[in-house]
């Protein structure tokens, strides 16, 4: 029945930040923008690998994450890479700040989290 994943919503506090973090930072691509005036609201469709996958909302208010990442429900996004060093330096250098890169123990891969602007867990996994 289900085929795949369709794509993840984001919800953000600092629209223009989180888009700024979202595109020009991690390098993800514009799909569509609107803004919906009855909502005020910002709804920005981006596109990871070439695959139109998450949806960066922006609300008036919305209430903050109760923890992270131990809280009930979505725990965290991982992106795959191909070089999990080489991610990390590359987001380093623009500021964002990752732990320190661990080795899966069931599966020998790499990876590492970092945040976005509003603290949301993103992880970079080893493809």
């Amino acid at each position: 029945m289900l085929k795949r994943i369709h794509h993840v919503a984001i919800i953000c506090s600092d629209y223009k930040l989180s888009k700024n973090f979202y595109v020009n930072i991690l390098g993800l691509t514009v799909v569509k923008e609107v803004y919906r005036v009855e909502r005020r609201s910002h709804k920005l469709d981006l596109s990871v690998g070439g695959l139109y996958q998450i949806e960066l909302f922006s609300f008036e208010n919305p209430p903050e994450r109760p923890s992270r990442p131990e809280s009930r429900g979505l725990r965290h996004l991982a992106f795959e890479v191909d070089d999990v060093a080489a991610a990390a330096a590359e987001l380093n250098a623009k500021g964002v700040v990752t732990e320190e890169i661990r080795v899966d123990e069931y599966t020998g891969k790499m990876f590492t989290f970092f945040t976005d602007p509003d603290g949301l867990p993103l992880e970079i996994y080893e493809s």
